[in-house]
């Protein structure tokens, strides 16, 4: 095994991007992604027009994957694949086509959690990026979760605190969908707040006890708020779009921080790492930046290509997975719900 060349294909279908990549052992040689454009038009992802576009994608993203890393599909050693947790039409289709190949080749199938993935994703193989030493905490940002993570190794990782009702990426897009701006509204968000005044506008932060997190009040709070200030005003919204989404943002990285510092201090770990796509955001990097010197932690930030949804970081953890030879029977199924630390 140490001398083995071990090439992974690895196949993401979760929501609405359509990815995949090769890696040799922890080194990525190719990731190549198919993004949706059909959602901008209803304001967010439609599930049907999805998995009907992963159809149409999956087979030339796969094609172009092995192009790219200049790798025939017969020197693979195994085939990894996202099997939840997401969208089920979507995971569908990308299992059943990571199933179909793996059988015709005779190699082995290994099914991967979609947000260990984006923990795990600190590991691939890269010069200029610092892995994470075990134990250390991750704090996983995206479209559909919020969680703070206790990761003591590969495979053994334990939920300390999550969002009671909408997830981070969530409460972006629809206060951006509140102010009239188009749909993915989180980096057009972060985009405006980059050049506003984040003290213009306060807005509550709600109170929940522990770890756990609660984004609806937030965004309710910024609803009502609008509807006040556009009724006096009509055209508030474009006079003062820059220093609201900069409140907003100031308000939702404050609401992270701050459950980020109550789980340092509970747990004594210093090493913080972030994963997901809400990961991409300006404004959360600088924060954990500054964190490092005032609260003398020790920060890990993906780069940015492996912060939205990428078959990259399916690889890591089903080259992980081969090493460990934690293979996946052909019976295996696609999960809409599947926890992190559920046994497969």
């Amino acid at each position: 095994m140490e001398n083995e060349t071990i090439y992974i294909l690895a196949i993401e279908s979760s929501c609405d991007d359509t990815s995949a990549a090769v890696l040799s052992g922890k080194k990525v040689l190719s990731n190549v992604t198919a993004t949706q454009k059909i959602h901008e038009e209803y304001g967010g992802v439609v599930p049907e027009l999805a998995s009907r576009a992963h159809q149409q994608n999956i087979v030339p993203v796969v094609h172009q994957a092995l192009n790219k890393a200049n790798i025939d599909k017969k020197q693979l050693s195994a085939i990894a694949f996202t099997r939840g947790p997401g969208l089920m039409g979507s995971l569908l289709v990308g299992t059943s086509f990571a199933k179909s190949l793996a059988l015709g080749l005779g190699i082995p199938l290994i099914e991967v959690n979609h947000m260990q993935a984006h923990i795990l994703a600190h590991f691939i193989e890269d010069k200029n990026h610092k892995t994470p030493e075990f134990p250390f905490l991750a704090m996983t940002i995206s479209g559909g979760h919020t969680q703070i993570v206790l990761v003591k190794n590969y495979f053994d990782m334990e939920i300390l605190g999550e969002t009671l009702d909408d997830a981070v990426g969530e409460a972006f897009d629809k206060s951006a969908k509140i102010l009239g701006l188009p749909y993915p509204g989180g980096p057009l968000i972060d985009k405006n707040a980059q050049k506003g005044d984040p003290k213009a506008y306060p807005f509550p932060k709600p109170k929940v006890k522990g770890l756990n997190f609660s984004f609806s009040g937030l965004k309710t709070s910024i609803l009502y708020f609008i509807q006040r200030e556009t009724t006096s005003n009509t055209d508030f919204i474009g006079e003062h779009l820059e220093n609201i989404c900069a409140s907003i943002q100031k308000t939702i990285i404050e609401i992270l921080m701050e459950k980020l510092e109550m789980a340092v201090k509970q747990t004594g770990i210093s090493q913080i790492a972030i994963g997901g796509g809400v990961s991409a955001n300006s404004g959360i990097r600088a924060a954990l930046k500054e964190a490092e010197v005032a609260r003398g932690w020790t920060t890990y930030i993906p780069k940015f290509e492996y912060c939205t949804d990428n078959a990259a970081m399916i690889g890591i953890v089903g080259y992980l997975k081969y090493r460990q030879r934690s293979f996946t029977q052909q019976d295996v199924s696609a999960k809409s719900r599947y926890a992190l630390g559920e046994k497969y």
